[in-house]
């Protein structure tokens, strides 16, 4: 299993953590992580281009000369698209680019996209994103301990960190996404992939196609006190005793009508 070296915000080594085979030291696919930023991309399209048709061009209607007798061309109207501020023809209109992808595609890339940043060295596990203040350079400074080489960076976080959303978010080249939301564009993007202990171990749950079962624990009930136990059990047979005496509807309309004689 791929072993990485976890530190914290002094840029000092407090242990290593051991991550997913499959998910931080799969072989990577060139082309699925094509395909992936690919439809990102596409999904992040606005779509709103628009151009006028002959009927939304400015300009009167009529016809500007008679059809024969000129000389000069037939023309119809001076919002034809051969005219210059004419209308166009078969011109963009507002759309959307989405399409769909399998989702194994984009837990392949995932997969591929984070085992690049493994091979190449440029992931590192932070103990924890606990920070004292939200102002941006004495947060800056701790990335430079830990990492001072690197031009852009991609935090990943597990929870709520509001401190750190503050702080990271005025910093050129430093991009914050929690542990859910990871896409394969932001890490080929960033130069440099920062994951929290706790946000690489749920990445490393959630890709990996080998997990293990977790065992449920059952807790025991309580049990009840004596004086309440003894008298639900009384009444329970109290209930039966009764159910049991009580004739049914049936036998009751039998025994009240009397027998009629044959013929």
């Amino acid at each position: 299993m791929p072993v990485v070296d976890v530190k914290n915000l002094e840029g000092k080594k407090v242990g290593q953590m051991e991550l997913a085979d499959d998910v931080f030291a799969a072989p990577v696919n060139p082309h699925l992580l094509h395909e992936t930023v690919r439809h990102y991309l596409a999904r992040r399209r606005a779509g709103t281009h628009k151009t006028k048709q002959k009927s939304e061009v400015s300009g009167s209607g009529r016809k500007l000369w008679r059809q024969k007798g000129t000389g000069r061309a037939r023309i119809g109207s001076i919002r034809s698209p051969l005219w210059r501020h004419g209308g166009t023809v078969h011109g963009p209109v507002p759309r959307s680019y989405e399409y769909s992808l399998p989702k194994k595609m984009i837990l392949g890339a995932l997969r591929s996209a984070l085992s690049a940043k493994f091979a190449d060295e440029k992931l590192t596990i932070v103990e924890e994103w606990k920070l004292e203040t939200h102002k941006t350079k004495p947060f800056r400074q701790a990335l430079d301990r830990i990492d001072g080489e690197s031009k852009t960076i991609l935090l990943v976080e597990s929870g709520a960190n509001l401190n750190l959303e503050r702080a990271s978010r005025n910093l050129e080249g430093v991009s914050l996404v929690p542990a859910t939301a990871p896409e394969p564009y932001d890490l080929l993007r960033h130069d440099h992939l920062m994951l929290s202990r706790e946000a690489a171990a749920k990445l490393s749950r959630a890709l990996s196609t080998t997990r293990p079962e977790v065992p449920v624990e059952i807790e025991p009930a309580q049990a009840a006190p004596a004086g309440k136990a003894s008298a639900a059990v009384e009444t329970k047979a109290a209930l039966k005793a009764k159910a049991g005496k009580r004739p049914t509807a049936k036998k009751e309309k039998a025994k009240a009508k009397p027998k009629g004689k044959k013929g």
